[in-house]
């Protein structure tokens, strides 16, 4: 594909030599050789292990991850062509490649890596037992050269009875499978056939795109949207994806990668033979010597030893199914002294023999009666209370269990809830997924659904469902204690709850609602179907979880949590959370630019406010009303709120929304060219902030500030308050704060025409959004890159970033993916690129 003098190309007589591609460690010691590196050198160029390099030249690693090779394209300097080759051979394409001795005309520009790679896959059961057969069929499937070469994606599927060692096998296989997928490993339990509802199609589409990076408002509502969303984010790389415990065909389709380079596991106990090009293995029992093997791996080798005969009919009892031999085994393993013919004899009983034992996953739901009898029948105080506890314990929705979350489920102190939770998994009813949290197996959760539906009345499900949610209540509000100390919202919290989860600053409190928040939605929207519904409960949620959705910017969450509760709070006869309720609507519309739906949301809370003479929402709806009123361009509407809102907010001395107010007003004086207003304005904001020791509030006025001078052009003033703001980030290490403040400051430098330490800020800027997984502010950050290569005539590295950039931001952000297919089709003509600023909120 290239001719003889293309440019960066050595002459005939200078050349050195051909290699083939195909050997990728001969084409990259060829390069490195060329540049005079040392694997050292290269490596610490690159950003990468000295190691990496070894394994790529010794040929032990032949498909690196496409960043590798992106790395290595710059490190060795390597010209446009010579890198197409480079990735070519890493994509396992053959080519011929000639090295030159001449150095390389137009270094190649870094291409950003466009996904985080995820490395989901659950721990390999350590005791896997048998199913050779099974894992080489997957392997072989996955493996095939045959079917990359024709474009087909590698389809396995895994189907079988409940219990009968589906996830264990996929599980197994995939960890296998690790190294020909270097481009990561994506894990999704879609609950088809567990208790509660499945995971829809359109929740599992969201749930793998934020495991790709892509933040939640932004994800199509549409499914067939977002499945293409999902296609386009996995096309080009080598990914695994396994599905797990799906209904059906339809279930998974919009959920498979497209690209030949990935594939895909998926489990069911429906058939799936309507899948197209689907390897179908049908897992069946265990075999007799695989069930004992199984068992000596759980209670040791030499007690099976001494009883063969007793251990053969225990196997032939538990109907060789995975799970009911773990479960017995596991009974045996607790009780040392009990000979194995003795769990022979209980499980001859026709009141405790496993029902149907093999026929079907009654068989499992017999299995696990039998442990839990023994739990019930104890003469151990702790044993009988897990077997009381287990019913109530299936009643929340949710993927897993905290043990703080279990003490309030249950009403007892923690470390009772720590005992009770340890007991159960010492006999195999509930897996300990990480410290302090736990999860049901599905079947064993369905049975004790069945145990809570005899035993427990629905007034008492509803009141261990109650307890939950209002713990969710009372962590919600110490976390909007750190994250809004002044909130007028605090005033309304009526619920306590002890024990709460440690929350030592806002960072932890963050991240711990980050960790619980689906099981904490899917609790909600279960206890929306119970006598819960029409309780005080609901509007109190979507207040308390104000503190943590606003620093994630979780608009998504905050719609789906406010659904109906101001309603709901105005029947309840609270006037004042709905209110408030009312006000934070409209944050979600602002996000989603339907300005003017935010604006009826906020003229309605402002007159509630005044029927309840409430002075504190006034002035906050005044404020957001301005911020609101001054984007859509009604400037002297926008500033008539604004004087409202500080004359109201110095009334009542909330000097937090006096701040706010006076940011927000500045910003409009600016807009109309009043700068010694402005600054005015921003000075007394900032100057309450700092009175009062809020560093939060400095450094976002700053911020705000300095983005509105840049917006009009006053860029040395700009400079001037983001480098103030940059400092207060650098000491709270605050890696968003630093992120908006380098990314502003590249506006304004660029706005001025310093490239070059624009360039440095947006780069700067760069790294901080990936640490913090931003995806959009990364997509923005290389247009603004590419934009400034424009400028500067660097149209090579310019159509780099911007290449980049559109990777990042398909389906992300319209408005900005547009400018970017607009910088695209101009840098494809001839023209010069003259900068302009893209007027845009930070």
């Amino acid at each position: 594909m290239f001719g003889t003098d293309g440019a960066g190309w050595a002459s005939t007589s200078e050349e050195v030599g051909r290699l083939t591609a195909g050997s990728l460690s001969e084409l990259l010691r060829g390069f490195r050789t060329r540049a005079g590196l040392t694997q050292a050198a290269l490596a610490t160029k690159a950003g990468l292990s000295e190691q990496a390099i070894s394994v790529l030249e010794r040929g032990t690693r032949q498909r690196p991850r496409i960043g590798t090779v992106q790395a290595l394209t710059v490190a060795l300097d390597l010209t446009a062509g010579e890198a197409e080759e480079f990735l070519a051979v890493a994509r396992g394409k053959s080519r011929t490649v000639r090295v030159p001795t001449a150095a390389p005309v137009s270094p190649a520009p870094a291409v950003t890596d466009a996904l985080p790679v995820p490395w989901q896959l659950p721990p390999a059961v350590p005791d896997f037992t048998g199913r050779a057969a099974q894992i080489e069929a997957v392997q072989a499937a996955l493996r095939d050269p045959a079917r990359i070469r024709t474009g087909a994606v590698g389809l396995v599927a895994v189907t079988g009875m409940g219990g009968i060692g589906k996830t264990a096998l996929a599980v197994q296989a995939a960890h296998k499978l690790t190294s020909s997928y270097p481009d990561g490993h994506l894990y999704l339990n879609l609950r088809g056939y567990g208790p509660g509802r499945p995971m829809t199609t359109a929740e599992a589409l969201r749930q793998l795109l934020r495991s790709l990076g892509l933040d939640v408002q932004l994800i199509p509502d549409d499914m067939e949207e977002a499945a293409a969303l999902l296609r386009s984010q996995l096309a080009g790389r080598r990914v695994l994806v396994l599905l797990d415990n799906a209904t059906d065909v339809r279930h998974v389709t919009p959920l498979l990668p497209a690209s030949p380079g990935s594939a895909a596991i998926i489990t069911s106990r429906g058939s799936m033979a309507a899948l197209p090009g689907a390897r179908q293995i049908r897992l069946d029992a265990l075999s007799e010597t695989e069930s004992v093997e199984l068992l000596s791996g759980v209670i040791g080798p030499a007690r099976v030893a001494a009883e063969p005969d007793a251990v053969e009919r225990l196997a032939s009892f538990s109907g060789r199914l995975p799970l009911a031999v773990r479960l017995i085994g596991g009974r045996l393993a607790a009780r040392p002294s009990w000979p194995i013919q003795h769990l022979v004899d209980l499980l001859r009983d026709a009141e405790r023999r496993l029902d149907n034992l093999g026929s079907d996953e009654t068989g499992v739901r017999a299995s696990i009666a039998s442990s839990v009898e023994f739990l019930s029948t104890s003469d151990r105080a702790l044993d009988r209370e897990a077997a009381q506890a287990l019913p109530l314990l299936s009643v929340p929705d949710g993927s897993d269990l905290l043990t703080i979350v279990v003490a309030h489920l249950l009403g007892v102190p923690l470390r009772r809830a720590d005992l009770i939770l340890e007991r159960l998994v010492d006999l195999n009813l509930l897996e300990s997924v990480a410290p302090d949290r736990y999860r049901l197996h599905d079947l064993i959760r369905a049975y004790a659904r069945e145990l809570a539906d005899e035993n427990l009345t629905p007034p008492e499900r509803d009141a261990g469902l109650d307890r939950v949610l209002r713990f969710y209540i009372a962590a919600a509000w110490a976390c909007q204690r750190l994250t809004h100390p002044k909130s007028p919202r605090l005033s309304l919290a009526t619920v306590q709850a002890e024990p709460l989860p440690p929350f030592p600053d806002m960072g932890s409190a963050l991240r711990w609602f980050d960790d619980e928040q689906r099981n904490l939605l899917d609790r909600v929207a279960q206890a929306a179907g119970t006598s819960i519904a029409e309780t005080a409960v609901f509007p109190e949620l979507a207040l308390a979880m104000f503190g943590n959705l606003e620093p994630r910017r979780r608009w998504v969450e905050m719609r789906e949590l406010g659904r109906g509760v101001v309603e709901l709070a105005e029947r309840l006869r609270l006037p004042l959370t709905a209110a408030w309720l009312q006000h934070d609507s409209a944050i979600p519309e602002v996000e989603n630019g339907a300005l003017e739906a935010a604006v009826l949301h906020l003229f309605k809370a402002l007159e509630m406010f005044r029927q309840e003479a409430d002075l504190h929402g006034q002035a906050r709806c005044c404020s957001s009303l301005t911020y609101v009123l001054g984007h859509l361009g009604r400037i002297d509407e926008a500033l008539e709120f604004g004087n409202q809102s500080l004359r109201l907010s110095q009334e009542i001395g909330d000097v937090t929304l006096e701040g706010v107010a006076y940011t927000a007003v500045g910003g409009l004086y600016d807009r109309i060219g009043d700068y010694e207003r402005a600054d005015q304005a921003f000075a007394q904001g900032v100057a309450l902030a700092q009175k009062y020791g809020d560093q939060r509030s400095v450094f976002k006025r700053y911020v705000n500030a300095g983005f509105s001078h840049v917006l009009v052009g006053r860029y040395g003033d700009a400079v001037e308050s983001v480098q103030r703001a940059v400092l207060l980030a650098e000491q709270a290490q605050d890696d968003v704060g630093l992120n908006e403040s380098h990314h502003t400051l590249a506006l304004a430098y660029a706005g001025q025409g310093r490239f070059d330490t624009g360039e440095y800020h947006a780069r700067e800027a760069l790294q901080f959004s990936r640490r913090t997984k931003n995806r959009l502010r990364e997509g923005r950050i290389l247009l603004e890159l590419a934009k400034i290569n424009a400028a500067t005539g660097d149209r090579a590295a310019a159509r780099a970033n911007a290449t980049a950039a559109a990777g990042v931001l398909a389906g992300l952000s319209p408005i900005h993916e547009t400018q970017t297919q607009e910088l695209l089709a101009h840098l494809a003509g001839d023209e010069p690129y003259t900068y302009a600023l893209t007027n845009h909120s930070i």
